[in-house]
């Protein structure tokens, strides 16, 4: 054992000194005693010798190998390093010494540590590395829609060149914006979904229903985590515009229905209780869509109702409707008539049919016969002092019928019981017949300036007014005339010839004469009655002069042979 703590060239020598010489000099003395020769004691020692050489050297070779393997092996800790240095991204690794000194032994001793140390370093990157890749592969999984399933840790490639703390922060920092990208997704779905359930609360549709049909994963039932793709989002987007459109749609129908049947409320004065039913309904019509949120709001039982309602108001508003536009029909019948008017015309049947079928809105039709009644009333207005004119005319006429007939009575001076009442009569009438010349000329300006101002022609029961008075003006200066021509042919003919014709001309019993007299308007002669007939009736004026001039003149050949 102490040899082995001996310096290598001491422990050399000392062998030669002691084991060597001591063996040599114990086979001397065996070759003295046996009495080998000098010459195989020669080849002895050399041989010895050579085996002494060919130890050595194969102890020189297995320590020139021991050597060159402890250099390969701190030229490879050396490279390793390096690489890990390079890999990790590190500049140098603290313990690591400076400069090498000592044994190859202990320049190995020394680098180990380091080398350790950076060799456990590289498996926690790679471990860090692995797992930042392993997340961002299940989050771009989930992004992408794919099952997490499909992902596995041995498909997670890992570039050992590339271990450096940029890199790792890269893909931390991909990992960070994959998980911002995934929590903004989740936050549109659950937008989208509570969405989709308030819409469908506001309707009254099943949600589950939808939220399941657009991916199972949405439902909060199936217990797996939701599925966030791009084309799941595009889905909901559309579920949700749908449903928004379709809220559009039924609120647009009750807002319809809502002003129809405040329509029909108003038309037809409904009661309070009625109205409350649907009151909910008339609320809505100031709400926009995006005001309606109450769950059951705008039901399709709603709609149904409602439209089943404003059903039966229709079908009641169409009988009362025919009731009132009868009842306007006779208004403007009336107001036309008292004002001797041409009513318009309007085919009665026919918009009682298209009332019954719904072919004609039911305002529409009273307004429009509002209108016409208005109107009618406007022209009135404006014809009532013509015709307040007109009808004194008529009256007057009827005093100047009544006095030419009392006028002609041989006996309205004898003493009856009638006759002061007779001649107060007739005095009254007379004033009254004299107003008349005065009195058409007033009807007449009054009259042409009316249809100077509207632009048409003023009718009195479908016949010009102008042309009637005209008509009669000519009658009555005809009548004058034939008057004035009479008298001067009595001028001229004999007393006694008068006398003797007097005797022929057909002359009323004294009963029938005070009839005529005391009759007043009803007992008008021929000629009166066709008079009045022609303004009480709708006959041709024109026709009516003709057919007095004929009975005037017949009136006359009787009278005057």
């Amino acid at each position: 054992m102490g040899s082995l703590q001996t310096p290598i060239g001491m422990r050399s020598s000392s062998l030669l000194d002691m084991s060597c010489g001591y063996l040599l000099k114990e086979l001397q003395m065996i070759w003295d005693e046996v009495g080998e020769d000098k010459f195989e004691r020669e080849k002895v020692l050399l041989d010895i010798e050579q085996e002494c050489v060919e130890a050595y050297r194969r102890k020189v070779d297995h320590a020139n190998i021991s050597r060159s393997r402890l250099h390969q092996e701190l030229a490879e800790s050396e490279a390793e390093l390096t690489h890990l240095l390079l890999c990790l991204g590190e500049r140098s690794v603290p313990g690591r010494p400076e400069k090498k000194e000592g044994t190859l032994r202990e320049q190995l001793d020394a680098i180990a540590p380091a080398l350790r140390e950076m060799r456990l370093g590289k498996d926690e990157r790679v471990k860090q590395v692995r797992s930042v890749k392993g997340e961002i592969q299940k989050i771009s999984a989930e992004i992408a829609g794919r099952p997490t399933y499909e992902d596995s840790s041995t498909n997670i490639t890992i570039d050992d060149n590339d271990l450096s703390i940029k890199k790792l922060e890269e893909y931390q920092n991909e990992l960070y914006r994959l998980h911002d990208e995934k929590n903004e997704r989740l936050q549109k779905v659950e937008i989208y979904i509570c969405a989709i359930r308030d819409l469908s609360a506001t309707m009254e549709t099943e949600a589950s229903m939808i939220i399941t049909k657009i991916h199972p994963s949405l439902n909060d039932l199936y217990g797996i985590s939701k599925n966030i793709s791009d084309d799941i989002l595009k889905k909901l987007n559309g579920t949700v515009v749908s449903l928004e459109e379709e809220k559009q749609k039924r609120l647009e129908k009750i807002h319809h229905l809502g002003r129809a049947l405040s329509n029909l409320w108003n038309l037809m004065d409904a009661s309070y209780e009625d109205r409350q039913k649907f009151a909910h309904v008339i609320e809505l019509l100031s709400f926009e869509p995006s005001d309606v949120c109450a769950p059951g709001s705008i039901t399709s039982s709603i709609i149904h109702q409602a439209e089943a309602e404003v059903k039966r108001l229709d079908q009641l508003k169409a009988s009362k409707t025919k009731e009132l536009f009868l009842k306007k029909q006779k208004e403007l019948e009336t107001t036309c008539n008292i004002s001797h008017m041409e009513t318009p015309s309007t085919e009665v049947g026919d918009i009682i049919n298209l009332v019954d079928s719904g072919e004609i809105d039911h305002v529409d039709l009273l307004t429009a016969m509002d209108e016409k009644i208005s109107r009618a009333k406007e022209e009135a207005a404006s014809r009532k002092v013509i015709i307040e004119k007109v009808d004194r005319w008529m009256l007057a006429r009827d005093e100047e019928r009544w006095l030419e007939e009392y006028d002609q009575d041989e006996n309205r001076y004898s003493v009856s019981r009638n006759a002061h009442r007779n001649l107060r009569r007739a005095e009254r009438a007379r004033k009254e017949v004299s107003k008349i010349t005065g009195l058409v000329e007033s009807i007449l300006v009054k009259t042409k300036s009316w249809e100077a101002e509207r632009q048409k022609v003023f009718l009195y029961n479908e016949e010009p007014l102008v042309a009637m008075l005209q008509e009669y003006n000519n009658l009555r200066q005809e009548k004058e005339v034939e008057k004035q021509r009479l008298r001067e042919k009595k001028k001229i003919i004999p007393q006694p010839v008068a006398q003797q014709d007097n005797f022929y001309v057909a002359r009323p019993s004294s009963s029938s004469r005070n009839r005529s007299i005391n009759g007043g308007y009803g007992s008008a002669s021929p000629l009166n009655r066709k008079l009045s007939r022609g303004f009480s009736n709708n006959t041709s004026y024109t026709s009516l002069g003709t057919s007095l001039r004929r009975e005037s003149s017949g009136i006359i050949k009787n009278t005057w042979p």
